[in-house]
């Protein structure tokens, strides 16, 4: 019997723990492989990098294609819910994507017809009477209002501003400004028919598109699954909807304040109303400022007005109607609506603002519902 105060002993040897350790495989013998020979791993590296090159050349040269994909695919999950409303009535799915469809070409017909044909000469008249407006400052009341060192800057910057239209480069550039506009225009009106063609094609087939991806998952988790899809799908189609018909209001309220107020160009200031109101959350307050700018060069009172009034609006938006809309909307903190904002119009534009908002609900709620819940699990 071995006593307990003694050492013990292994009776290994170390020779053979040291042949043990020759014979073990290494568990990554390719990458030590690939040490032993530096020329081959820096090669395949060089080949790595090309790739990701060619491969981010060919989505650059895409980005347009991918844009309008993306798009249709918005628009389409931004209709669905009102297309499911008309199948809970009754209506088959193809008639209710007929319905919507032809809704929508409605809408966009009376905009062409009643509303781009003023929109258009206001524009006209707003450019032939920027020059009047300049000359007529220092005649207006608001003008004689100011103290003498600030009736000088603004002489100054007027001056200014006129040497700037005047010279030739500036006139070279505003004529490659308007002759990009109208290739622009008939772009846009191209472009429209294939995001048209595209949201009719993806909302027809979205029922069978989810199943799909549904499918994809194991079986075990495809009940989460298509619930999870289909919270965000609700979310991000009413975040789409709910800003639309919010900058409608907008625009409404901004046209009905002008034409009260007696403030010029009221279908043009709708119609920016609509576009900048579509940012979320802080598009009201830019357009509360610029068209309050814009209105004092018509009357200090007349701007003070609007500023007034359009601010209440904001408050009843704010308290009353936003929530009403967007009442299946995820709540998103106001830091990541600028950020989102922020980077949606730098890669996209426009487009890019308008889809910010139902993409950072949809991470969010990702992140709520999966990875939070996997966090808290690891105790």
């Amino acid at each position: 019997m071995t006593d307990p105060a003694e050492p013990v002993t292994s009776s290994v040897s170390a020779e053979e723990v040291v042949a043990v350790t020759q014979e073990r495989p290494h568990r990554f013998p390719k990458v030590l492989a690939g040490l032993d020979h530096p020329l081959a791993t820096g090669f395949m590296v060089t080949i790595g990098v090309l790739g990701a090159i060619v491969l981010g050349s060919a989505i650059g040269s895409i980005s347009t294609i991918l844009v309008y994909i993306i798009l249709g695919m918005f628009l389409a999950i931004g209709l669905d819910p009102i297309v499911r409303m008309l199948e809970r009535h009754k209506v088959k799915r193809g008639a209710g994507i007929a319905i919507v469809f032809a809704g929508f070409a409605l809408v966009m017909v009376a905009f062409f017809v009643f509303v781009l044909p003023p929109v258009i000469a206001q524009i006209v008249q707003l450019v032939q009477a920027i020059p009047e407006l300049v000359e007529n400052i220092p005649q207006s009341e608001w003008f004689a209002r100011l103290s003498p060192d600030a009736q000088v800057a603004v002489l100054g910057a007027l001056e200014q501003i006129a040497t700037w239209i005047s010279a030739p480069s500036t006139l070279a550039a505003l004529g490659g400004g308007v002759l990009a506009v109208g290739v622009g225009f008939v772009a846009a009106i191209s472009a429209s028919f294939v995001v048209i063609a595209l949201t009719l094609y993806f909302l027809a087939s979205l029922t069978a598109a989810k199943r799909a991806f549904y499918d994809l998952a194991p079986a075990h988790s495809r009940v989460r699954l298509a619930d999870l899809t289909e919270r965000i799908t609700d979310s991000v189609g009413s975040a789409l909807i709910g800003s639309v018909i919010l900058s409608s209001i907008n625009a409404a309220v901004v046209f009905v304040l002008h034409v009260v107020i007696q403030l010029p160009f009221p279908a043009l200031m709708a119609v920016i109303a609509f576009v900048v109101t579509l940012i979320p959350l802080f598009g009201s307050v830019i357009f509360w400022i610029f068209a309050s700018i814009i209105a004092l060069f018509t009357s200090p009172e007349q701007a003070l007005i609007f500023f007034i009034a359009y601010l209440v609006y904001i408050q009843i938006e704010s308290y009353v109607v936003s929530p009403r809309v967007m009442n299946k909307a995820i709540e998103i903190p106001a830091a990541l609506v600028l950020i989102g904002a922020l980077a949606g119009g730098a890669l996209a534009g426009i487009v890019g603002v308008l889809v910010a908002l139902p993409v950072m609900a949809s991470i969010l709620l990702i992140i709520r519902e999966v990875v939070v819940p996997r966090q808290n699990l690891k105790v």
